[in-house]
């Protein structure tokens, strides 16, 4: 668990809690202007024109990339992991899957398609998907190189070399899937282009449940990257006599 020993922390005066909140509203103004920047410059990054055929498998047969925006202009692609033969999806992107439900419902309304898309054939993760809750559409890559060229899976001849890139380096090993983010546009002639990827850490930002953790004097409190995130239908029974449970009773 993390190290921060809460027990320990020093307590003060209310004069004094104000003083160093505000010095820290501070830094947290700062940090919202850098934010912005940021995500300026993201947009202003170049765009790679998409030039091959993508297929993927739906409940209603085969579509192609361009099939995914429907009526918007643009596109959010989440490579979900799950494999070829795997029972149960990843835990890490399933724990940002249960946030992109209540996302998807404005999204879909403000010129954002959203799609998840995996390796396995989609019959092999629609049990998964009933199990959890989820109604964002979920298509299969399957027999496509849509995961190789978007670099959540090795490619056979990376596989082979037992070195693959993956976050814009180069790792020396190739697993078969890894968990990101892509971002597509598509311009009133309907040429398709890529704008955006992101991986590892970058796709904290999809995290709600991250946001209000860094809040808590524990803050996320894990020792390692969303290793105490379980299936969510897989966590023990929250106690009675607290106040999430007794509303859960309730409901």
């Amino acid at each position: 668990m993390n190290a921060h020993n809460v027990e320990q922390h020093p307590v003060v005066s209310r004069e004094q809690w104000l003083a160093a909140r505000r010095q820290h509203l501070i830094h947290e103004k700062a940090f919202t202007r850098q934010r912005d920047q940021l995500s300026a410059e993201r947009r202003a990054l170049p765009w790679v024109k998409i030039d091959k055929d993508y297929r993927f498998e739906g409940p209603h047969g085969h579509k192609h990339l361009a099939d995914l925006f429907g009526h918007n202009s643009q596109l959010i692609v989440y490579h979900f992991m799950f494999g070829d033969g795997w029972k149960e999806g990843c835990h890490g992107c399933s724990f940002l899957a249960d946030h992109f439900d209540g996302a998807n419902l404005h999204l879909a309304h403000h010129d954002v398609s959203f799609v998840a898309i995996s390796h396995a054939p989609w019959p092999q993760f629609q049990a998964f998907k009933q199990r959890m809750g989820w109604h964002f559409p979920w298509l299969s890559s399957a027999g496509s190189d849509f995961n190789e060229d978007f670099h959540v899976s090795a490619s056979p001849e990376e596989r082979a070399a037992g070195k693959a890139e993956y976050n814009y380096q180069l790792l020396d090993h190739a697993e078969d899937e890894l968990p990101g983010l892509s971002v597509f546009y598509r311009d009133p002639e309907g040429t398709l282009f890529h704008t955006y990827s992101t991986y590892a850490r970058g796709l904290d930002m999809l995290v709600g449940t991250y946001n209000f953790l860094d809040l808590m004097p524990k803050g996320r409190n894990e020792s390692g990257t969303m290793d105490w995130v379980k299936h969510h239908d897989r966590y023990e029974a929250v106690p009675a006599d607290s106040c999430c449970g007794s509303h859960s009773d309730k409901a």
